[in-house]
This record gives structure tokens, C-alpha cells and sequence, in this order.
């Protein structure tokens, strides 16, 4: 049994290859996406997990990810689909790794980090759960710097994936709240985490963020490094359904769509309503139009006021999560019944959502390009307010 045990460990570390430099050079100039990218609809479903998962592993060869390796953000270059995942060391700290595919499950990983901890505000807990965006030849992540006192949302740029300049906090002072449960909120002080950035300027030129670890918050920016936050009190979104009940996070980069919206993955927490466990996280996904915000706000014809999400809210949500934790590596690891979204690409005619499986290895679900638009399962769209929507 031990021979058989150590001969599929080698197999396994023999499958994940390492190297100490990328398979070619990054410039501003390197071609981004699928050359074959067709805009999807919403929503983009069904995902169907890979059943190789985990696609990676820690290793225990390299000391920053010895221990732990998750949550993945992910961006297509020249036909390589390339990957920034959290890695974590025997202490727990958390740095940034790299690894890259041709086929979309099986990597090659950079023998060491890219992003790792150096400042005060990263120390000693590190940098966590990256989130790429690429703009005008430029790389920009989002990442959480973890001092162990509050999780503050931090941003780096680079031209090549491979040397970092740290640009700092985004939103120090910045206040928001926390769900202590579904029906509970308290105020809370100088956190912030989970960023996703549109990668196209709005009619006014602005660039749209959507941040935040209870309800979704909103950010604007002209030049993707200097943010200005919406209000506390004039949240993007809050949670609607059992499976998102506990909080909420924002996960890759929105999608466009054919018609020019936006495709936003995020995470949710369930607070043990509707059969989802108390404190699993699931992945869904909502549609968004960053020019709804130079509108004028609806009112509500209820209360003749203006409704809180009106402004620059969601068009409309899933009811159901596409992806929920129910692998073995899913239900069981670090954290349990954790599936948490942070990477999405178009790649050779096929959608791959990578993730964390319980905060310890590494995933991936893949979908058609095609729409779905399946008649019998209308029932799990819902637009805000309760209109029902399907392919919008």
C-alpha cells in the first residue's frame, strides 16, 4: 500500500511541471484572449467540473506554496492560457504563484512567487487572491494585503506577469459592513477585499470596479490606479437568495456580452436556508451595465424613493449558484465547503472557470460557448426586482 501511495505521489508531481522562467517573452504588444473569442450571453452555463481536478497542487519542493494552493485568476496570452494563484507556506503566509497551460488543465508553474509579501500592510500574512485585468498592453491585479489585523484591497501593474510594481492600498480609511448574519450588519473600519475591474472605459471615460466581502460595492477610476469608492450606504448589491445569504465577493474580471453589458461572477456564502450548508461558498453570476450609473436613478413605486441598487445595480442575478462545493477536496480541506471563483477565460471555444477547492488545491469547470437557453430551466434567472429574464 505505501509503494502504491508513493508511486502516485510521483505521478502526480510528475504531471506538474516546474520551470524558472515563462515559455516566452510578455511584452505590451503580446496578443490577449482567444483569437477566436465569440461575446457570450447571459448567463454563461452549465459548467461542468473537470475530472482531473485539482489541476495543481501544493508543492512541496518550493517553500511559498508548500502547504497550500487556490483561489486562481486567470488571462489568455498568444494561445497560453496563464494562471496567478495564492500560494501559502508552512506558516501560512501568502504569496502570489504563476503557472501557465496550452490546454487548459495542465500547468507548468513558476518556481517561485511573483507577488510576494514587503510591506507593512502585507506582513506577516501576505498577498492573497489575485484578480487580473489587462488594459491599453498593461497587466493590473488586485490582490488582498493581510497584516492580520484587517484585510485591506491592494493593486500592482506590470507589462510582462513577471515584475510587479506595487502601487499600494486602494481604499485606506475605507468604511463598509459586515454580516454577522443574514439579517444582521455591523459597521466596520478600514476593509476591503475581492476586486474586479471592467477592462473598457465607460462613456465618460471611467473605468468600473466591483469590490467588497458582504455586499458588492462599486469604484470608479480614469487612469486604473487611483480609485474613487461609491458610499457605504449606496451599495452595488446585496444578497438576495439563501446561497448568498452570509456575504458576498466579487470574483474574475467581467465578461461583455454580445449586446454590451457585462458578465460579473462573484461568490456567496449560505446561511443554511434551501438545502445549502450554513457557511459553504457557491458561485454565481449576475449581469451589469456600468452606463446605468450616468443615468437617472429609478424610484421605487412603492416608497417613491430611489431604491439603493437602482442607480448602479445589477440588471439581473442567477438564483441558483453554477458551481457548489460537493467534491471530496471541496467538502473537506483548509476551509470546508469552499468552491471560490476568481479566474475566467474564452479558450479555444470553451469557457474555463478556474477556482479554490477549500482553500488547498486547485480547480477548474468548463462550459460551451454556445448560449444556454434552455426552456425548462427559465425558472433560475431572476431580474431584480422579481421580473424573470432569460439571455438578456
Amino acid at each position: 500500500m505505501l509503494v502504491l501511495s508513493l508511486l502516485l505521489l510521483s505521478l502526480v508531481r510528475a504531471m506538474s511541471q516546474s520551470a524558472s522562467k515563462l515559455p516566452f517573452e510578455i511584452s505590451p504588444s503580446t496578443r490577449s484572449g482567444d483569437p477566436n473569442h465569440i461575446p457570450p450571453t447571459f448567463p454563461i452555463a452549465p459548467f461542468h467540473k473537470y475530472s482531473g481536478n485539482p489541476i495543481l497542487r501544493p508543492e512541496p519542493d518550493h517553500k511559498f506554496e508548500e502547504a497550500f494552493l487556490y483561489n486562481p485568476t486567470a488571462i489568455v496570452l498568444d494561445d497560453t492560457v496563464f494562471i496567478l494563484y495564492r500560494a501559502q507556506n508552512k506558516e501560512l503566509q501568502s504569496s502570489i504563484g504563476l503557472a501557465w497551460s496550452k490546454d487548459g488543465v495542465n500547468f507548468t508553474r513558476l518556481d517561485h512567487p511573483i507577488i510576494a509579501p514587503t510591506e507593512k500592510y502585507e506582513l506577516p500574512g501576505g498577498c492573497e487572491d489575485p484578480r487580473i485585468v489587462r488594459v491599453n498592453g498593461t497587466f493590473y491585479v488586485t490582490y488582498t494585503a493581510w497584516d492580520l489585523v484587517e484585510p485591506q484591497l491592494a493593486l500592482a501593474y506590470s507589462d510582462d506577469l513577471v515584475n510587479w510594481t506595487k502601487v499600494g492600498l486602494v481604499f485606506p480609511g475605507i468604511m463598509d459592513v459586515d454580516m454577522i448574519d443574514s439579517d444582521v450588519r455591523v459597521p466596520r473600519f478600514n476593509h476591503s477585499k475581492s476586486a474586479a475591474i471592467i477592462n473598457e472605459p465607460d462613456s465618460k471615460g471611467q473605468y468600473h470596479m466591483y469590490h467588497g466581502e458582504s455586499l458588492i460595492y462599486h469604484a470608479v477610476s480614469t487612469d486604473m490606479k487611483h480609485w474613487k469608492p461609491d458610499p457605504v450606504t449606496t451599495y452595488f448589491a446585496s444578497p438576495a437568495h439563501p446561497w448568498e445569504a452570509r456575504l458576498m465577493e466579487p470574483g474574475p474580471a467581467p465578461i461583455k456580452t454580445r449586446d454590451g453589458k457585462w458578465i460579473l461572477f462573484y461568490n456567496g456564502v449560505a446561511d443554511g436556508r434551501a438545502g445549502y450548508t450554513r457557511g459553504s461558498y457557491s458561485t454565481g453570476q449576475m449581469l451589469i451595465d456600468p452606463e446605468i450609473g450616468n443615468k437617472p436613478a429609478k424610484i421605487d413605486h412603492k416608497t417613491g424613493k430611489e431604491r439603493p441598487e437602482a442607480r448602479n445595480g445589477p440588471i439581473a442575478r442567477l438564483e441558483r449558484p453554477v458551481l457548489v462545493p460537493d467534491a471530496e477536496n471541496e467538502v473537506e480541506g483548509q476551509v470546508n465547503q469552499v468552491v471560490f471563483t476568481e479566474g475566467l477565460v474564452q479558450f479555444k471555444g470553451k469557457w474555463y472557470l478556474y477556482f479554490g477547492q477549500a482553500d488547498s488545491e486547485l480547480g477548474v469547470a468548463i462550459a460551451d460557448v454556445e448560449p444556454w437557453h434552455k426552456e425548462e430551466d427559465k425558472h433560475i434567472f431572476q431580474k431584480t426586482y422579481g421580473q424573470k429574464v432569460m439571455g438578456i
